[in-house]
């Protein structure tokens, strides 16, 4: 029964981050801060995982190909496949979510426990728009950060595969080009922006709502990681049941 009282709450906080707008002046500065903070400042760790994960992702193709009937472009096509399908739009979003969705509850959730969200309501602001529609603005550049995934994690797969010794590089490239489906990097895309929805909101709203002192802020940040995770999960079945099947 509690889960349906959050539920409920969650998509009236929704509602309400569309009223009442914040001045404009005020906004886009906060709309800059959070584009700095949640996209520019995730690059460094999205671009090092992608890298070394699409190398890890084409090495295990290649100790599996055991075959030797098997064409060795398989490397490159199988990498393409891994990283454009899932592991960029999804694992990536996982990871964000404990490293933007951690950071957006502790700092609205710090904001609640110091009173300075009843401060913002006294002044007559409209807290939710103030604090929540700036994150979402922001995140609405995520696709960019997982367009940087999706080269690195294919690029580090090159690297691994040429510079191993598993493949040529005409090989791996000709891989990346076999049966190409464009609609597959479409797919992804809209994971990708629904994901930053629940991105910026689902940790906003666990800090938001938060109750308690200061010792409540790093429990509520793990249990908005938790839950965002188990959101992206759940949309990303979904998704794909709907548009790939």
């Amino acid at each position: 029964m509690k889960l349906f009282v959050h539920i409920g709450r969650y998509f009236i906080m929704i509602q309400k981050i569309f009223e009442k707008f914040t001045k404009w002046p005020i906004l886009k500065k906060l709309i800059l801060t959070d584009i700095e903070t949640l996209i520019v400042g995730s690059l460094g760790i999205v671009s090092f995982i992608s890298f070394f994960v699409g190398g890890v992702v084409a090495i295990q193709t290649a100790l599996n190909m055991e075959n030797p009937l098997l064409p060795r472009n398989l490397m490159g096509f199988a990498t393409r496949q891994s990283v454009i399908l899932e592991f960029a739009p999804t694992f990536i979003s996982v990871i964000m979510a404990g490293k933007v969705g951690s950071y957006i509850t502790s700092s609205i959730g710090t904001m609640r426990v110091t009173e300075q969200i009843d401060a913002l309501e006294i002044m007559g602001i409209n807290t939710y728009n103030y604090l929540i529609f700036p994150k979402i603005i922001a995140l609405l550049f995520y696709p960019f950060v997982i367009t940087i995934a999706m080269f690195l994690g294919i690029f580090g797969g090159y690297i691994a595969c040429v510079y191993g010794g598993f493949s040529s590089s005409e090989e791996f490239i000709d891989g990346i080009q076999l049966d190409f489906i464009p609609f597959h990097v479409t797919y992804s895309f809209v994971k990708t922006y629904l994901f930053a929805l629940l991105l910026a909101t689902i940790p906003s709203y666990h800090g938001y709502f938060l109750k308690g002192g200061a010792l409540d802020v790093g429990k509520a940040s793990t249990t908005s990681f938790v839950w965002t995770s188990v959101a992206i999960i759940i949309v990303n079945y979904m998704v794909t049941q709907i548009l790939l099947t």
